[in-house]
Protein backbone atom coordinates (compact mmCIF):
# COMPACT_ATOMS: atom_id res chain seq x y z
CA UNK A 1 0.00 0.00 0.00
CA UNK A 2 1.27 3.78 -0.72
CA UNK A 3 0.46 6.41 1.97
CA UNK A 4 -0.83 9.51 0.23
CA UNK A 5 -0.51 12.47 3.24
CA UNK A 6 -1.81 16.04 1.75
CA UNK A 7 0.00 18.50 3.49
CA UNK A 8 -0.52 21.61 1.11
CA UNK A 9 -3.41 23.57 2.97
CA UNK A 10 -3.01 26.85 4.61
CA UNK A 11 -5.23 26.37 8.18
CA UNK A 12 -6.68 29.86 8.36
CA UNK A 13 -9.00 29.59 10.74
CA UNK A 14 -6.24 28.69 12.85
CA UNK A 15 -4.56 31.87 12.77
CA UNK A 16 -2.26 33.67 13.78
CA UNK A 17 -0.58 30.57 15.01
CA UNK A 18 -1.27 28.77 11.36
CA UNK A 19 0.41 31.29 9.30
CA UNK A 20 1.86 31.16 5.66
CA UNK A 21 4.94 30.57 6.74
CA UNK A 22 4.16 27.62 9.20
CA UNK A 23 0.10 26.56 8.70
CA UNK A 24 -1.28 24.46 10.99
CA UNK A 25 0.12 20.81 9.45
CA UNK A 26 3.35 21.80 10.58
CA UNK A 27 2.21 23.20 14.08
CA UNK A 28 2.64 20.92 17.45
CA UNK A 29 -1.19 21.75 18.35
CA UNK A 30 -1.82 18.60 20.69
CA UNK A 31 1.87 16.83 21.53
CA UNK A 32 5.52 17.79 20.89
CA UNK A 33 5.16 16.79 17.17
CA UNK A 34 3.50 18.32 14.60
CA UNK A 35 0.42 16.89 13.05
CA UNK A 36 2.19 16.31 9.89
CA UNK A 37 4.77 13.93 12.26
CA UNK A 38 1.05 13.08 14.03
CA UNK A 39 -0.17 11.76 10.93
CA UNK A 40 2.91 9.22 9.38
CA UNK A 41 3.57 7.79 12.90
CA UNK A 42 -0.02 6.37 12.79
CA UNK A 43 0.21 5.01 9.41
CA UNK A 44 3.70 3.36 9.89
CA UNK A 45 2.07 0.13 10.83
CA UNK A 46 0.84 -0.04 7.13
CA UNK A 47 4.42 -0.02 5.41
CA UNK A 48 7.96 1.10 5.51
CA UNK A 49 8.61 5.21 5.05
CA UNK A 50 9.44 4.32 1.33
CA UNK A 51 5.55 3.64 1.16
CA UNK A 52 4.80 7.66 2.23
CA UNK A 53 4.29 10.12 -0.20
CA UNK A 54 3.95 13.49 1.25
CA UNK A 55 2.18 15.83 -1.62
CA UNK A 56 2.60 19.88 -0.71
CA UNK A 57 3.25 23.23 -2.01
CA UNK A 58 7.05 24.00 -3.21
CA UNK A 59 7.40 26.40 -0.40
CA UNK A 60 7.23 23.62 2.51
CA UNK A 61 9.21 20.95 0.80
CA UNK A 62 12.38 21.57 3.40
CA UNK A 63 9.89 21.79 5.87
CA UNK A 64 8.71 18.52 4.96
CA UNK A 65 12.18 16.64 4.57
CA UNK A 66 13.36 18.46 8.03
CA UNK A 67 10.12 16.71 9.75
CA UNK A 68 10.30 13.91 7.81
CA UNK A 69 13.60 12.78 7.44
CA UNK A 70 13.22 9.33 6.46
CA UNK A 71 10.61 9.86 3.38
CA UNK A 72 12.41 9.87 0.47
CA UNK A 73 13.33 13.11 -1.26
CA UNK A 74 11.76 11.60 -4.50
CA UNK A 75 8.11 11.05 -2.67
CA UNK A 76 7.95 14.32 -1.64
CA UNK A 77 5.23 15.75 -4.67
CA UNK A 78 6.00 19.28 -5.02
CA UNK A 79 2.80 21.74 -6.38
CA UNK A 80 3.92 24.63 -7.93
CA UNK A 81 0.70 26.39 -7.19
CA UNK A 82 -2.03 25.57 -5.40
CA UNK A 83 -5.40 23.68 -7.49
CA UNK A 84 -6.86 22.27 -4.86
CA UNK A 85 -7.01 18.65 -3.51
CA UNK A 86 -9.05 17.16 -7.08
CA UNK A 87 -5.75 18.01 -8.68
CA UNK A 88 -3.29 17.16 -5.91
CA UNK A 89 -4.12 13.43 -6.16
CA UNK A 90 -4.15 13.71 -9.63
CA UNK A 91 -0.72 14.79 -9.53
CA UNK A 92 0.55 11.41 -6.87
CA UNK A 93 -1.53 8.99 -8.95
CA UNK A 94 0.57 9.34 -11.39
CA UNK A 95 3.90 8.79 -9.65
CA UNK A 96 1.93 5.57 -7.90
CA UNK A 97 0.49 4.69 -11.73
CA UNK A 98 3.76 4.92 -12.99
CA UNK A 99 6.08 3.44 -10.59
CA UNK A 100 3.42 0.96 -8.91
CA UNK A 101 0.74 0.47 -11.40
CA UNK A 102 -1.06 -2.34 -9.45
CA UNK A 103 -1.27 -0.70 -6.03
CA UNK A 104 -3.45 0.09 -3.53
CA UNK A 105 -3.18 3.94 -1.97
CA UNK A 106 -4.68 5.90 0.50
CA UNK A 107 -4.68 9.53 0.83
CA UNK A 108 -5.98 11.70 3.94
CA UNK A 109 -4.91 15.00 5.42
CA UNK A 110 -2.22 15.74 7.56
CA UNK A 111 -3.77 17.93 9.60
CA UNK A 112 -6.63 16.18 11.31
CA UNK A 113 -6.42 14.87 15.25
CA UNK A 114 -6.76 11.01 15.70
CA UNK A 115 -6.97 9.26 18.65
CA UNK A 116 -7.37 5.51 18.07
CA UNK A 117 -5.05 4.35 15.90
CA UNK A 118 -5.30 1.10 15.51
CA UNK A 119 -9.22 1.39 14.85
CA UNK A 120 -7.99 3.49 11.90
CA UNK A 121 -5.28 0.83 10.75
CA UNK A 122 -7.84 -1.76 10.95
CA UNK A 123 -10.58 0.31 8.93
CA UNK A 124 -8.11 0.60 6.10
CA UNK A 125 -6.85 -2.94 6.12
CA UNK A 126 -10.06 -3.73 5.65
CA UNK A 127 -10.94 -1.57 2.87
CA UNK A 128 -7.60 -2.93 1.03
CA UNK A 129 -8.91 -6.33 1.51
CA UNK A 130 -12.15 -5.36 -0.42
CA UNK A 131 -10.19 -3.22 -3.56
CA UNK A 132 -8.21 -6.07 -3.75
CA UNK A 133 -10.96 -7.87 -5.35
CA UNK A 134 -13.15 -5.11 -6.34
CA UNK A 135 -10.55 -2.29 -7.63
CA UNK A 136 -13.12 0.04 -9.48
CA UNK A 137 -14.41 0.87 -5.87
CA UNK A 138 -13.80 4.21 -3.90
CA UNK A 139 -13.72 3.73 -0.21
CA UNK A 140 -14.19 6.38 2.40
CA UNK A 141 -14.36 6.29 5.87
CA UNK A 142 -17.36 7.85 7.59
CA UNK A 143 -17.21 9.60 10.97
CA UNK A 144 -20.26 9.05 13.72
CA UNK A 145 -21.00 12.55 14.51
CA UNK A 146 -21.13 13.86 18.22
CA UNK A 147 -21.71 17.02 17.88
CA UNK A 148 -23.30 19.42 15.71
CA UNK A 149 -20.90 21.00 12.78
CA UNK A 150 -21.98 23.17 10.06
CA UNK A 151 -17.89 23.49 9.13
CA UNK A 152 -17.82 19.81 7.94
CA UNK A 153 -18.91 17.63 4.96
CA UNK A 154 -21.85 14.23 5.77
CA UNK A 155 -22.42 10.97 4.07
CA UNK A 156 -24.85 9.43 4.45
CA UNK A 157 -25.11 5.26 5.47
CA UNK A 158 -27.17 3.71 2.24
CA UNK A 159 -27.28 -0.50 2.01
CA UNK A 160 -25.22 -2.25 3.64
CA UNK A 161 -22.80 -3.84 0.97
CA UNK A 162 -20.65 -6.21 2.57
CA UNK A 163 -19.21 -7.53 5.81
CA UNK A 164 -20.18 -7.62 9.32
CA UNK A 165 -19.32 -6.08 12.46
CA UNK A 166 -17.19 -3.22 12.39
CA UNK A 167 -16.10 -4.35 9.14
CA UNK A 168 -19.32 -4.04 7.70
CA UNK A 169 -18.88 -1.58 4.43
CA UNK A 170 -22.09 0.07 3.22
CA UNK A 171 -22.68 2.21 0.47
CA UNK A 172 -22.50 5.87 0.40
CA UNK A 173 -25.71 7.22 -0.65
CA UNK A 174 -25.75 10.81 -0.34
CA UNK A 175 -23.73 13.81 0.50
CA UNK A 176 -23.89 17.38 1.98
CA UNK A 177 -21.52 19.67 2.03
CA UNK A 178 -21.18 21.93 5.06
CA UNK A 179 -25.01 22.33 6.49
CA UNK A 180 -26.70 25.44 7.84
CA UNK A 181 -27.47 24.70 11.77
CA UNK A 182 -31.21 23.73 11.09
CA UNK A 183 -30.32 20.74 8.43
CA UNK A 184 -27.27 19.76 10.53
CA UNK A 185 -29.12 19.16 13.71
CA UNK A 186 -31.83 16.92 11.32
CA UNK A 187 -28.88 15.44 9.76
CA UNK A 188 -27.66 14.20 13.37
CA UNK A 189 -31.01 12.89 14.50
CA UNK A 190 -31.58 11.13 11.28
CA UNK A 191 -28.71 8.66 12.71
CA UNK A 192 -27.84 7.66 9.05
CA UNK A 193 -25.30 10.54 8.61
CA UNK A 194 -21.70 10.65 9.34
CA UNK A 195 -19.05 13.06 8.97
CA UNK A 196 -16.80 12.80 6.20
CA UNK A 197 -13.38 12.38 7.02
CA UNK A 198 -11.67 13.07 4.35
CA UNK A 199 -9.55 9.57 4.37
CA UNK A 200 -9.85 7.64 0.76
CA UNK A 201 -8.54 4.62 0.02
CA UNK A 202 -8.59 3.53 -4.06
CA UNK A 203 -6.63 1.47 -6.95
CA UNK A 204 -4.49 4.71 -9.02
CA UNK A 205 -5.00 3.24 -12.10
CA UNK A 206 -8.81 2.54 -11.61
CA UNK A 207 -9.33 6.21 -9.97
CA UNK A 208 -8.23 7.96 -12.69
CA UNK A 209 -11.04 6.70 -14.64
CA UNK A 210 -13.45 8.86 -12.80
CA UNK A 211 -11.06 11.53 -13.94
CA UNK A 212 -11.66 11.05 -17.53
CA UNK A 213 -15.02 10.82 -16.60
CA UNK A 214 -15.85 13.65 -14.68
CA UNK A 215 -12.45 16.18 -14.80
CA UNK A 216 -11.62 15.34 -18.35
CA UNK A 217 -9.22 18.05 -18.62
CA UNK A 218 -7.93 17.23 -15.67
CA UNK A 219 -7.79 13.56 -17.06
CA UNK A 220 -5.59 14.66 -20.32
CA UNK A 221 -2.72 16.47 -18.00
CA UNK A 222 -2.59 12.67 -15.65
CA UNK A 223 -1.44 11.37 -18.88
CA UNK A 224 1.55 13.79 -19.11
CA UNK A 225 2.22 13.22 -15.55
CA UNK A 226 1.99 9.75 -15.99
CA UNK A 227 4.70 9.84 -19.40
CA UNK A 228 7.06 12.43 -17.60
CA UNK A 229 7.41 10.95 -13.76
CA UNK A 230 10.91 9.96 -13.46
CA UNK A 231 12.63 11.57 -16.82
CA UNK A 232 14.44 14.67 -17.04
CA UNK A 233 11.41 16.49 -18.64
CA UNK A 234 8.87 16.07 -15.57
CA UNK A 235 9.98 19.44 -14.42
CA UNK A 236 9.34 21.23 -17.33
CA UNK A 237 5.42 19.21 -18.09
CA UNK A 238 4.73 19.96 -14.14
CA UNK A 239 5.30 23.59 -14.50
CA UNK A 240 3.37 24.00 -17.88
CA UNK A 241 0.58 21.51 -17.26
CA UNK A 242 -0.34 21.76 -13.64
CA UNK A 243 -1.26 25.59 -13.35
CA UNK A 244 -4.27 23.99 -15.78
CA UNK A 245 -5.68 21.16 -13.58
CA UNK A 246 -8.79 22.10 -12.96
CA UNK A 247 -9.20 24.05 -9.51
CA UNK A 248 -11.80 21.73 -7.60
CA UNK A 249 -12.05 19.68 -4.03
CA UNK A 250 -12.02 15.95 -4.75
CA UNK A 251 -15.18 15.20 -2.80
CA UNK A 252 -17.26 17.77 -5.42
CA UNK A 253 -15.62 16.80 -8.04
CA UNK A 254 -15.01 12.79 -8.10
CA UNK A 255 -17.14 11.62 -4.60
CA UNK A 256 -20.07 13.15 -4.97
CA UNK A 257 -20.57 12.19 -8.73
CA UNK A 258 -19.31 8.39 -8.68
CA UNK A 259 -22.07 5.65 -8.14
CA UNK A 260 -19.08 3.30 -6.76
CA UNK A 261 -18.46 5.04 -3.49
CA UNK A 262 -18.34 3.13 -0.32
CA UNK A 263 -18.12 3.83 3.17
CA UNK A 264 -16.32 2.85 6.24
CA UNK A 265 -18.27 3.90 9.38
CA UNK A 266 -15.88 4.09 12.45
CA UNK A 267 -15.19 5.58 15.83
CA UNK A 268 -11.52 7.38 15.30
CA UNK A 269 -12.06 10.21 18.39
CA UNK A 270 -12.10 11.93 14.79
CA UNK A 271 -11.43 15.82 14.63
CA UNK A 272 -10.83 18.07 11.77
CA UNK A 273 -9.33 20.83 13.81
CA UNK A 274 -11.05 23.15 11.60
CA UNK A 275 -10.87 25.85 14.26
CA UNK A 276 -10.01 26.78 17.47
CA UNK A 277 -13.32 25.88 19.11
CA UNK A 278 -13.35 22.76 17.32
CA UNK A 279 -9.63 22.00 19.04
CA UNK A 280 -10.46 22.83 22.67
CA UNK A 281 -13.51 21.00 22.52
CA UNK A 282 -11.52 18.10 21.03
CA UNK A 283 -8.73 18.20 23.52
CA UNK A 284 -11.55 18.52 26.50
CA UNK A 285 -14.78 17.32 26.56
CA UNK A 286 -16.04 18.72 30.10
CA UNK A 287 -16.88 22.41 28.63
CA UNK A 288 -16.33 24.64 31.68
CA UNK A 289 -12.63 23.57 31.74
CA UNK A 290 -10.24 25.20 30.24
CA UNK A 291 -7.55 24.03 27.90
CA UNK A 292 -4.14 25.86 28.19
CA UNK A 293 -0.75 25.92 26.51
CA UNK A 294 0.68 28.84 28.06
CA UNK A 295 1.89 30.62 31.04
CA UNK A 296 -1.26 31.10 32.37
CA UNK A 297 -2.53 32.53 35.66
CA UNK A 298 -6.49 32.57 36.12
CA UNK A 299 -8.95 33.76 38.32
CA UNK A 300 -12.46 31.87 38.29
CA UNK A 301 -13.04 31.69 34.53
CA UNK A 302 -14.27 29.15 32.51
CA UNK A 303 -14.14 27.83 28.72
CA UNK A 304 -11.47 29.05 27.48
CA UNK A 305 -8.18 28.37 25.19
CA UNK A 306 -5.55 29.69 26.16
CA UNK A 307 -2.37 29.36 23.63
CA UNK A 308 0.76 31.33 23.94
CA UNK A 309 4.55 31.15 25.04
CA UNK A 310 5.88 29.91 28.45
CA UNK A 311 8.50 33.20 28.82
CA UNK A 312 5.35 35.80 28.66
CA UNK A 313 2.49 35.40 31.49
CA UNK A 314 -0.95 35.52 30.38
CA UNK A 315 -3.49 36.50 33.35
CA UNK A 316 -7.11 35.87 32.92
CA UNK A 317 -10.38 36.67 35.29
CA UNK A 318 -13.90 35.81 35.44
CA UNK A 319 -14.03 35.02 32.04
CA UNK A 320 -15.82 32.64 30.06
CA UNK A 321 -16.49 30.74 26.31
CA UNK A 322 -12.95 33.01 24.77
CA UNK A 323 -10.16 32.02 22.70
CA UNK A 324 -7.31 33.52 23.68
CA UNK A 325 -4.07 32.91 21.54
CA UNK A 326 -0.41 35.04 21.95
CA UNK A 327 1.95 34.92 19.06
CA UNK A 328 4.71 37.08 18.78
CA UNK A 329 3.35 39.56 16.72
CA UNK A 330 -0.29 39.37 16.95
CA UNK A 331 -2.91 38.42 19.62
CA UNK A 332 -6.39 37.02 18.95
CA UNK A 333 -9.22 37.15 21.34
CA UNK A 334 -12.65 35.88 19.90
CA UNK A 335 -15.47 34.39 21.40
CA UNK A 336 -15.35 30.51 21.10
CA UNK A 337 -18.66 30.14 19.57
CA UNK A 338 -17.37 32.46 16.59
CA UNK A 339 -14.03 30.83 15.98
CA UNK A 340 -14.71 29.65 12.77
CA UNK A 341 -15.21 33.48 11.51
CA UNK A 342 -11.12 33.87 12.23
CA UNK A 343 -10.62 32.76 8.54
CA UNK A 344 -12.77 36.67 7.94
CA UNK A 345 -9.80 38.40 9.68
CA UNK A 346 -7.51 36.52 7.22
CA UNK A 347 -9.64 37.47 3.95
CA UNK A 348 -9.18 41.36 5.56
CA UNK A 349 -5.81 41.18 5.87
CA UNK A 350 -5.33 39.87 2.22
CA UNK A 351 -7.59 42.86 0.90
CA UNK A 352 -5.72 45.22 3.06
CA UNK A 353 -2.11 44.41 2.31
CA UNK A 354 -1.48 43.12 5.59
CA UNK A 355 0.93 40.25 4.43
CA UNK A 356 3.10 40.54 7.34
CA UNK A 357 0.45 39.21 9.61
CA UNK A 358 -0.69 36.23 6.81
Amino acid sequence: MKILIMAGGRGTRLWPLSRTEKPKQFQKLISDKTMLQETADRLLPLGSWKDFYISTSSYYVKEVQRELPNVPKENIIDEPVNREQASSIALSCAFFIKRYPNEIAIALPADHMIKKDKVLIAAIKNAAAFLEKNPDYILTIGIKPDAVDTSLGYIKKGKKFTGTGSGTIFKAEKFIEKPDLETAQELIKNGDYFWSSGIYIFKPKNLIERYKKFVPDTYQRILKFINAVDTPEYGEVLEKEYPGSDPVPFAYSIVENDNKVLMIPADLGWSDIGSWAVLKDSLVKHNNRNFVKAAHLDIGSKDLLVYGSPKKLIATVGLKGLIIVDTPDVILICDKSQSQDVKKIVAMLEKTNGEKHL
